[in-house]
């Protein structure tokens, strides 16, 4: 591992000149070789599941855009598949999983430790990923949240507004709570090896995070996360941890002490000057273009790259997407973006 690599040195709460830049599912549907790879793969999972391929497709973004960072290729339902839930994907449609609501069905999940054998093709992606990307591309391993990953587990897809997870929250506390238990394990045991593979930052996404009110966002989106941070950081010192409590709006202010984390994400739903008044004063910051400034360019992308750029320049900053890039964009966009960031 390179300490000099420019995302490590902002995780560690280093003001740079010119921010480090990686992009959430910049491995997707949106790059021709992307596609061309998972037709070879057969179908999505097959493609997670697939080491060399799933290197394959991680390394292409970095190929074409020299990105400051490598995410791994994979998908956060692998984890419930490997507890034992059922998952496959619709075409058009999404993920589909067999339900978790009642004391029956959580019971005949696996624990949480048994999960490895299923998901060592995925430690095998980070190993070949940690030879073979450049040495100044940092990698990085991540696992959804217990919360989001509950939500598809409960509903068995995903939902507009997490209803049936609210639902089992409300009328079986009892198995929510088990669900979610079990959930967390897995993730920290899942992350710890994606650690020992080779991944140097991880990467918490709670993409449902701000469908939770009241005392359950705390409960519910931080301190799981925060509980899987520190028992990261417990088994691996030094390992820096992104959380992102997506949609947590005026709730992103002390996210970085509340979780323990080193650089909090933030979505397109707050403003950079606001974040840099309230959120980047606890640590390194990471967003947040909107998304679909990738679709649209010209010159309102580059300004409002250069104005997110401005605004957070005061202090550990991380430039990505506020959410991830979406299969319509369009692939010269990214570079326009990237160039505006790095000021070619």
């Amino acid at each position: 591992m390179s300490k000099d690599k420019t995302i490590l040195r902002a995780l560690a709460g280093e003001t740079l000149p010119t921010p480090p830049i990686w992009m959430m599912r910049q491995a997707g549907r949106y790059l021709p070789e992307y596609r061309a790879t998972r037709a070879e793969a057969g179908d999505f999972l097959s493609l997670c599941y697939n080491s060399e391929l799933a290197a394959e497709v991680t390394l292409q973004p970095i190929r074409r855009y020299g990105f400051d960072a490598a995410i791994l290729f994979a998908d956060i339902l692998l984890v419930p598949q490997a507890l034992g839930a059922d998952l496959w994907f619709v075409t058009g449609e999404g993920p589909r999983l067999s339900t978790i609501t009642t004391a029956d069905e959580l019971a005949k999940l696996k624990p949480a430790d048994d999960i490895h054998e299923h998901l060592s093709p995925v430690y095998e992606t980070v190993n070949i990923l940690s030879k073979e990307l450049p040495e100044e591309t940092t990698l990085i391993g991540f696992a959804g949240a217990p919360w989001t990953v509950a939500t598809y587990m409960i509903a068995g897809q995903g939902t507009p507004d997490q209803g049936p997870a609210h639902a089992l929250k409300a009328d079986n506390r009892t198995v929510f709570d088990g669900l979610m238990e079990r959930i967390t394990e897995a993730t920290i045991s899942y992350m710890s090896a994606q650690i020992e593979a080779g991944a140097e930052v991880v990467k918490i996404f709670d993409s449902w995070a701000g469908s939770l009110q009241g005392d359950d966002f705390a409960r519910y989106s931080i301190k799981p996360m925060q509980r899987i941070t520190q028992a990261l950081k417990e088994k691996h010192p030094g390992i820096p941890v992104i959380a992102f409590p997506r949609g947590a709006g005026e709730k992103y202010i002390g996210a970085h002490a509340a979780i323990g984390a080193d650089c909090i994400a933030v979505d397109d739903g707050v403003e950079a000057d606001w974040v840099a008044a309230n959120v980047q004063t606890g640590g390194c910051v990471q967003g947040n273009l909107k998304s679909t400034h990738m679709v649209t360019g010209g010159d309102t992308l580059v300004s409002e790259t250069k104005r997110i750029v401005d605004a957070l320049k005061g202090g550990p900053h991380i430039f990505n997407l506020g959410h991830g890039i979406t299969p319509d964009a369009d692939p010269e966009n990214v570079q326009l973006m990237i160039d505006t960031v790095r000021g070619g």
